[in-house]
C-alpha cells in the first residue's frame, strides 16, 4: 500500500508534467479550481489548487474532503502512485470505477483531453 508521502510525491510529479505540458492539455490545465484528492485507503484528503496549470497541496486532512471542491478525485493510493507513473491509464480506471473524477460539466469538457 502507498503511504502519503509517496501519494505526496506523486501528486508533486504530477503537477510537474501538468507544468511542462502543451496544447491540448495545457489548455485543460489552465483552470483556476479548488481540488481535492481523496486518499480512499489511507483515508486522508489532499487539499488545495489547479492554478495556471499546476497543483498546489494546501493541506492533507483526515477523511474524506471537509468542503466540496470544484474539482474532486477520489482513489487508492496505489492508484494514484501506478497512473502518475504511467503504469496505470486514466481512461481505463475511470470507467472501471478506480478512479473518481467529480466537476462540473464544463470543466469535465476542458478536462476530457487529460483523458
Amino acid at each position: 500500500m502507498a503511504t502519503i508521502e509517496e501519494c505526496r510525491e506523486a501528486l508533486d510529479h504530477l503537477s510537474g508534467n501538468l507544468a511542462r505540458a502543451d496544447g491540448d492539455v495545457r489548455g485543460a490545465t489552465a483552470l483556476d479550481r479548488s481540488l481535492t484528492c481523496h486518499i480512499t485507503d489511507l483515508d486522508q484528503t489532499f487539499t488545495g489548487r489547479l492554478d495556471a496549470g499546476r497543483i498546489r497541496v494546501d493541506a492533507v486532512v483526515p477523511g474524506p474532503p471537509p468542503a466540496k471542491a470544484e474539482i474532486r478525485l477520489a482513489m487508492t493510493g496505489d492508484d494514484l502512485v501506478a497512473l502518475v507513473a504511467g503504469e496505470l491509464k486514466f481512461a481505463k480506471a475511470w470507467a472501471g470505477g478506480r478512479i473518481r473524477l467529480e466537476a462540473g460539466f464544463r470543466d469535465l469538457l476542458r478536462l476530457k483531453s487529460l483523458l
